[in-house]
């Protein structure tokens, strides 16, 4: 141990050397040319410091997640599935956007008098409407009056969907259902068996029990432990049955734990030029292992850049907060350059290109467009086409679309920042794309301070006919339209008011909607024609339809009667029934609506209407079946079911 005389004499005690005249400094005295150059020094670097950190960090005030960190920061999104951008890495990374997915289900199909069980893809979106989306295809401009009329009865909808099955199956499978005979039978009954007797049958004909490629089961109905091996076999435990293709092998499925070992693709679209290592350290890889891949991919490639357009995947193996990468490969122009793989002494080699993936092809449609402001929002009309149009709808299943939500929104009002759809149909293939024969299932629809949900229903009860209904089992097609002519401006609502020819104030029995002559008129419901023709009284060319439940509407001054239309006809909401016009006591082209209830005239305007049909016994019954699966799938809580705090 060193002495405090060792210390001294290893540090000097010899005064220090001066030139110039200098004296040594005293220790109590203060440089202010030191102290300045301190401070100087110390400023200075906290401002380039600072600098270099916004650059660093683009202008965001947040520090990059670093990429083995980021497994254990919480995220609203679904623990099986990653939206890219959100990087590294938890669950199972999906290469798909989260808000378009596509899946399998299977269907209930009837045909004649069987039903088939069918797997078909099905595609369940989200769409933001105020997006800048762009839609693939023209559609058609605004018009109400196709939007709400047809000049005849709609046609039945074939059972192209069917409906949706409970279960996964493997394979199509052909389903019978017979009534259990109750009473009577074709063959004279034998004399009931022993125990004894029904115990032999089964060790003997249980093994058998086939008629051709029906499978045969029944419920015993003797104790089950008479046949068991061993006492500690329970027969009753985990009655099942799988239906599975043939030479097939099933086991059972292995528990998925966090530490449960994962493979999964992360795809990174490079938008702009750079590096491979900037590329990956940019979305979270550690630089370290990005350099490390950069350097395997230069020497193949000749270069290390990448240009805009280009996509890098990495396939990585997860296993709890491990994160392995094991091949990467580059796609210039959408086509395979080069892939390189981990090997068994954990060096990377050239591989064989990996099996394509839709993630790679649409790396850059797929990411979530920019929104726009609310001075550039379109037309809500034009925002639900540009949205389900791009979104893989066809243009008929979007008309529906359209059509469906008519009843409760502003078409031509200019669309909100809020403004969202989501929509479950069936598509052609996993590409997402829906055909003619596609269905449309289930809407959620939310419109500012407005919120529609409602899902289709074929019912059995009522000849097969297909409608869309809320989720109580209510049709949401209105009972009555407000207004008979859809492209019209309203002159004279209902109440008193100067007669325009006797020039003496009366009452107003209806509305009245200018348009010009011959512009199409519509029935504003279903129901009967109960009256076609002139009138003596005054309103001319004159319609009464009669509803249900006691409402009749009257089309008044029409110019001429639509062909078809007369006494006893059935009509349809929106089909066309006559044409504007001017004749009886009138001063222009106009239609004079009525709405008559009970016997009395009523303000069409303002009368609170019955909504449309609703479900009843079984039909209502099946339909909750139906919708509590399309819920289950997309597992959506509907209001009912949403605990309230």
């Amino acid at each position: 141990m060193n002495t405090a005389r060792n210390t001294i004499r290893s540090l000097g005690n010899e005064p220090p050397i001066l030139a110039d005249g200098r004296r040594a400094p005293d220790k109590r005295e203060i440089s202010l040319r030191w102290l300045s150059g301190t401070f100087l020094t110390g400023i200075t670097s906290s401002v380039l410091m600072g600098v270099a950190l916004f650059a660093a960090l683009d202008g965001r005030q947040q520090l990059a997640i670093p990429a083995e960190a980021s497994a254990s920061v919480p995220s609203d999104h679904d623990n099986d599935s990653v939206q890219r951008g959100k990087r590294l890495l938890g669950g199972k990374i999906v290469a798909m956007p989260t808000d378009r997915k596509i899946m399998e289900v299977s269907t209930v199909v009837h045909e004649g008098n069987r039903e088939l069980v069918r797997r078909r893809p099905f595609a369940h979106v989200k769409m933001n409407l105020a997006a800048d989306h762009v839609a693939p295809e023209a559609y058609p401009k605004f018009d109400p009056l196709a939007i709400f009329a047809s000049s005849e009865a709609p046609p039945q909808p074939g059972n192209r969907t069917g409906l949706i099955y409970g279960s996964n199956v493997e394979s199509e499978v052909s389903l019978q259902t017979l009534a259990f005979p109750t009473s009577g039978s074709t063959y004279a009954y034998a004399a009931p068996m022993t125990l004894e007797e029904v115990e032999e049958n089964v060790r003997s004909n249980g093994s058998v029990l086939t008629a051709g490629d029906a499978q045969l089961s029944a419920l015993y109905y003797v104790d089950p432990q008479r046949f068991s091996t061993s006492e500690d076999v329970d027969l009753t435990s985990g009655l099942s049955a799988r239906v599975v293709e043939e030479n097939m092998s099933v086991t059972a499925p292995e528990p998925i734990t966090p530490h449960t070992r994962e493979y999964a693709d992360d795809i990174i679209p490079v938008r702009r030029p750079m590096s491979i290592a900037e590329a990956m350290t940019q979305v979270g890889y550690p630089e370290g292992k990005a350099k490390e891949l950069s350097g395997y991919l230069q020497a193949r490639l000749g270069s290390d850049k990448v240009s805009p357009g280009d996509v890098i995947r990495i396939g990585v193996i997860q296993e709890g907060q491990m994160v392995m990468v094991v091949r990467a490969s580059l796609y210039q122009r959408g086509q395979h350059r080069v892939t390189i793989g981990l090997d068994d002494h954990s060096r990377f080699v050239d591989a064989e290109e990996p099996a394509m993936l839709d993630a790679v092809a649409s790396a850059f449609s797929d990411q979530p467009p920019q929104i726009m402001a609310g001075r550039d929002l379109p037309s809500v009309y034009d925002g639900i086409y540009r949205a389900a149009l791009s979104y893989g709808m066809s243009t008929d299943m979007t008309a529906l679309l359209v059509k469906l939500l008519a009843s409760n929104i502003d078409l031509q009002a200019q669309l909100r920042s809020t403004d969202k759809i989501e929509a479950f149909f069936s598509v052609a293939d996993k590409k997402g794309q829906a055909s003619k024969d596609s269905e449309l299932l289930y809407v959620n629809a939310h419109f500012g301070d407005t919120d529609t949900r409602f899902y289709r229903f074929q019912n059995a009860d009522d000849d097969n006919s297909v409608d869309y209904f809320d989720q109580d089992g209510r049709s949401i097609r209105q009972f009555l339209l407000r207004s008979p002519v859809p492209n019209a401006r309203m002159t004279s609502g209902f109440g008193m008011r100067s007669h325009p020819i006797l020039g003496r104030a009366l009452m107003h029995t209806g509305t009245d909607w200018a348009a010009p002559r011959g512009t199409p008129i519509i029935a504003t419901g279903n129901g009967v024609v109960e009256k076609a023709g002139w009138d003596s009284g005054g309103y001319g060319n004159q319609t009464l339809i009669r509803h249900a439940n006691g409402y009749v509407s009257s089309y008044n001054h029409q110019s001429a009667i639509a062909r078809g239309v007369r006494e006893g006809a059935k009509v349809t909401q929106g089909q066309v029934i006559g044409y504007v016009g001017s004749t009886g006591q009138s001063t222009g082209a106009h239609l004079h609506y009525e709405l008559i209830v009970n016997g009395t005239k009523v303000d069409a305007m303002k009368v609170r209407l019955p909504g449309g049909k609703s479900l009843e016994g079984k039909a209502l019954a099946r339909f909750e079946d139906e919708r509590k699966r399309i819920d289950t799938l997309l597992n959506t809580q509907t209001p009912s079911e949403v605990a309230s705090k």
